[in-house]
Order: structure tokens, then C-alpha cells, then sequence
């Protein structure tokens, strides 16, 4: 970063891997969960941006590594991707984040954390999917940074509704994530100093 980008944000929403063609195992299932949710995270990332939050999308890899996550969008959007729907409306904006991730967590060999660091950014807004596995991943490594977990609940799914009830519930009671309806966020509200949690 070096100081060349003068980006801040107290708070930033995350979403992890719905850019995605969900052409693996299990994929029809998770991409179902992700249409359930794609409305609901699309109105939360536009109330976020004029909120001044920070936007970052964090995505699996598929296929071949290669660093390219400008490749990856359009061959996500191709017409036969059963994900296109879902990315058209999600699709990233300049002003926006995105970074490959190798494993389910954000933070696993990846800039997230530097990214976080170079904004100051403590509060995190985590969306997408799968509720039980990428996203409990992330959240499990940003507590223990001591990062503030907010989780909008109707903005996080899984291919079963049990696995994002288990992971709903672990994010609050173990994690002490404040989970809630997105609707009910006072977004303008969350770039204000946050304090450490223990």
C-alpha cells in the first residue's frame, strides 16, 4: 500500500464467494442458498457504500490458480454459469475490494489482513456463503484478531438450513458476534471508534 491509497474505514462488509459459476461438488446446493440471499446482500452493500463503508469481496479460487479476478467475474457472468444471475446483480464496482483466497478463511494466506490494517478497520460485516464453513472460518480468525463481528442473518446461508442455524448460533455464543437482521443495522453508525473486545 505504501500510502498510495488514502481509503479509511472504521467498518468494511464482507462477501465471501458469491462471485462463483458453483460448478463443484455440492454447488447446486450452495448455489441456491446464494440466491436466497443475493437481494438482501446487494441492498445491504448499496446502504453500506453511502454509509462510507468499505466494500470487500473475498472469493474462492476455482480451477487452475491464477490471480485473476477479473477472469474469473466474466467467466462467472457467461450465459451458461448457473451463477450469472447472481453475480450480475452482485458484480463488483471499482471503488470495490476483491482479493482470491486459497481456503475457507479470509485471512488464510490472502492481503485481507493487511488490507484491514492499511484502512483501520476493526468492525467487520460478514455476508455470503456457506454459513457453516466460509464464513464461520473468517469470523472464527477475526475474533481472535479481535476484530467486532456483526452478522446480518438474512445476508449468510449454507446449502442446509441446519448449517446456517449451527453457525448462526456459534457466532453468537462463542464468537459474541452481534447477529441481526440486516434491515435493522444503523449503518451510518459503524465507522465510529470501536472498542477492543476481550
Amino acid at each position: 500500500m505504501h500510502g498510495l491509497l488514502p481509503d479509511r474505514a472504521r467498518a468494511a462488509l464482507v462477501i465471501l464467494d458469491m462471485i462463483s459459476d458453483f460448478r463443484f461438488p455440492d454447488g447446486p446446493a450452495v448455489q441456491r442458498a446464494a440466491q436466497r440471499i443475493a437481494r438482501r446482500v446487494a441492498d445491504l452493500k448499496q446502504r453500506a457504500k453511502k454509509a462510507g463503508l468499505a466494500c470487500i469481496y473475498v472469493n474462492d479460487n476455482p480451477g487452475r490458480w491464477r490471480s485473476d479476478s477479473r477472469a474469473l467475474i466474466e467467466h462467472c457472468l457467461a450465459r451458461n454459469s448457473p451463477g450469472a444471475e447472481i453475480v450480475e446483480l452482485l458484480r463488483p464496482e471499482p471503488s470495490d475490494y476483491f482479493m482470491l483466497k486459497p481456503r475457507h478463511s479470509a485471512f488464510y494466506a490472502t492481503p485481507f489482513e493487511v488490507l484491514l490494517g492499511h484502512l483501520g478497520t476493526r468492525r467487520l460485516l460478514l455476508t455470503g456463503v456457506s454459513s457453516h464453513q466460509c464464513v464461520l472460518f473468517t469470523a472464527t480468525d477475526a475474533h481472535v484478531r479481535n476484530f467486532e463481528l456483526i452478522i446480518p442473518r438474512d445476508c449468510v446461508a449454507g446449502p442446509k438450513a441446519g448449517d446456517t442455524q449451527f453457525a448462526l448460533r456459534y457466532l453468537s455464543d462463542v464468537l459474541g458476534a452481534r447477529v441481526t437482521p440486516s434491515r435493522s443495522l444503523r449503518l451510518s453508525t459503524l465507522n465510529r471508534a470501536t472498542t477492543p473486545q476481550s
